[in-house]
């Protein structure tokens, strides 16, 4: 699956999309891929303060586990709440249905330092 050229990248393999002053973070398919099968996520909750480079949550797989991190400070205003029940939705819907959590941004941090489409996809080749 090719990476969605409506948002960027980061190094540690989020996408993130901006939406006004809401950024919506998710893992990039080839993220899903070096997990396997997921089998749990937690995020961090609702009224969450973050600051760029903390962990919003943990996916964890049959294989490892792995943080979230946020480029961007502010409050978790929303989490993908059917994740709980169903985090395979992220082996098959890393781009859709299986984004992560929403920021309202108070600190635009390390974002602008993220990657474009084909930036992210020339990095993990």
């Amino acid at each position: 699956m090719s990476n969605p050229s409506d948002r960027t990248y980061t190094e540690t393999h989020e996408w993130l999309k901006v939406d006004g002053d809401v950024l919506t973070i998710g893992l990039t398919t080839y993220a899903v891929d070096q997990l396997t099968d997921v089998t749990f996520a937690e995020m961090q909750p609702v009224g969450t303060e973050v600051s760029p480079g903390d962990s919003v949550g943990e996916v964890e797989s049959v294989k490892t586990s792995s943080d979230v991190y946020t480029p961007a400070g502010g409050e978790i205003i929303e989490v993908n709440e059917a994740l709980e029940s169903s985090p395979e939705m992220l082996n098959s819907d890393p781009f859709g249905e299986a984004w992560l959590v929403k920021v309202k941004i108070e600190d635009r941090g390390n974002l602008d330092d993220a990657m474009d489409a084909d930036a992210y996809s020339e990095s993990i080749g």
